[in-house]
């Protein structure tokens, strides 16, 4: 009997070790978040690299005619980070945002692209100020948005039976503050990121003929709020 409570015993321990290894502490190595996220793109073009369907003369640098924007998408996003000190950590983030462009100015009411699906693969160097319990910080860093798919909108249809966005590299810089709730782990979070980043739109004929090309700034607004979890 001695010997079974004893086997339990141990058997107990080995469990528990992990479980506090793995417990909540404002001060820990990991910080996991789970917030909800406003993804608001620019979405205008800066270069036509090929004219093809518009009247007008390739590379022009616009001005007032054309333009277009892209919609906005609120997401649900998860958010990793580890701590290497205190104050230095390394974020990345994982979502996928949607969108659509229609056209401005010139090319008010159209639709062109339709269901833009991205994955803004990112990460941060990230430094918070020792201020206390509560911890506001800078982040910078680089980031690859991966475009997943794309579909010409109802007017480019007219002309276009596919539409490809390129993928891109560009970076990002952030803003934002953790407010622990207590120490057991748990903390509010807001976090700002602004992205510097582009993308090539090219539409094809049924043949795989290029009919237009242009380039766009997504130069996209994150803005994010839910809660963390460190340990």
């Amino acid at each position: 009997m001695k010997k079974t409570m004893l086997t339990a015993a141990a058997a107990f321990a080995a469990l528990a070790v992990p479980a506090a290894a793995h417990a909540g502490s404002a001060e820990g190595k990991i910080q996991v978040k789970l917030l909800a996220t406003g993804v608001l793109p620019d979405g205008d073009i800066s270069r036509i690299n090929n004219p093809g369907v518009l009247a007008l003369p390739a590379n022009a640098a616009l001005a007032a005619n054309p333009h277009t924007y892209a919609s906005d998408n609120v997401v649900p996003t998860v958010a990793i980070e580890y701590f290497f000190t205190p104050n230095v950590s390394v974020e990345t983030i994982c979502c996928v945002t949607k969108h659509h462009v229609n056209g401005a100015g010139s090319l008010a009411t159209t639709n062109l692209v339709n269901n833009i699906s991205i994955i803004p693969a990112t990460v941060t160097v990230k430094y918070h100020a020792p201020l206390g319990p509560i911890k506001p910080y800078l982040g910078v860093g680089p980031t690859l948005f991966l475009v997943l798919d794309s579909e010409p909108g109802a007017t480019a249809a007219t002309f276009s039976s596919t539409t490809k966005l390129s993928s891109e590299a560009g970076v990002v810089v952030q803003a934002g503050v953790d407010v622990p709730l207590g120490s057991s782990g748990y903390a509010l979070s807001l976090d700002a990121k602004k992205y510097w980043v582009s993308t090539n739109a090219r539409w094809y004929n049924a043949a795989g003929v290029e009919q237009l090309s242009t380039r766009h700034k997504l130069d996209p607004w994150v803005l994010s709020a839910g809660v963390a979890y460190r340990f």
